[in-house]
């Protein structure tokens, strides 16, 4: 039998009221008392403060788990801003704070290849995912084939309903190639239940210029009403420089430290 009080006898209570995660810190938060650092309210409010920051670490794992990106490491922290000199560095720092999320505010991030697009939509994503924000990173040709498949089984208006709910949108790879009419059809739909709309940001990646994108809709009206909305409601990032992806060809040397994460 173990004695009441003590953590063995604890344990089992914890877990009934769905608390084990105070076992994690119970024998450091009990030597502290033990030390007379922790009178009894001050032990109970700083256990109640661990369960309260593992709870918020569990749902941080969970949002960066549910949106998907493709790299785990790709943060703030692990972009390295002193790589390009033309990099609109203060511009980011800005975003970084997200403000343009409850704004309803998009960015636009585009340039050539290789130069860290993906990468800094993703940090940004991951930022948001740590304030609290549901987040969802996917290629336009996977977001196309998404909605189409809405439209074989009928689930179209509710895959709609799902991804106009998501806080921040991540779509990288955008204007790729030609739209076809049906694929401008399902982004107009998808867009217009996001584009401007308080706690809702759309955060597009592309190789092409904005400019460029005009000619890949086939109808003129539906592409002029799609972009109208986005680049007037969006940051506008041109990312210029070297690519970085040389520097990760095996056998090359690992880079140098990421300067500081911006505030």
């Amino acid at each position: 039998m173990t004695a009441a009080g003590t953590p063995a006898g604890l344990a089992p209570v914890l877990r009934q009221l769905g608390l084990s995660g105070i076992l994690d810190t119970l024998e450091a938060r009990l030597a502290e008392a033990r030390a007379g650092t922790l009178g009894h309210a001050g032990f109970l409010q700083v256990l109640c403060e661990d369960e309260l920051a593992r709870r918020d670490a569990a749902k941080i794992t969970r949002r960066i788990r549910a949106a998907r990106f493709p790299a785990a490491d790709a943060t703030l922290e692990t972009f390295d801003f002193g790589y390009n000199a033309k990099l609109p560095a203060a511009a980011i720092r800005d975003l970084a704070r997200l403000e343009f999320i409850a704004a309803g505010e998009g960015i636009l991030a585009y340039g050539p290849v290789g130069v860290g697009k993906s990468h800094l939509a993703a940090a940004l994503g991951h930022q948001a995912c740590r304030r609290g924000y549901d987040v969802t990173f996917t290629t336009c040709s996977r977001l196309l084939a998404h909605l189409a498949g809405g439209h074989a089984d009928r689930s179209f208006e509710t895959r709609i309903r799902k991804l106009a709910k998501t806080a921040v949108l991540i779509c990288d790879d955008f204007a790729m190639r030609e739209f076809t009419a049906a694929q401008a059809d399902d982004l107009y739909e998808l867009l217009t239940e996001r584009i401007g709309r308080p706690g809702r940001s759309l955060i597009l990646t592309s190789n092409r210029s904005p400019a460029d994108w005009y000619p890949l809709f086939p109808n003129a009206v539906v592409g002029e009403s799609i972009l109208d909305r986005v680049l007037n409601t969006s940051h506008h990032l041109l990312l210029e420089g070297k690519s970085y992806r040389p520097r990760r060809r095996p056998g090359q040397p690992k880079p140098g430290p990421a300067a500081p994460r911006p505030p």
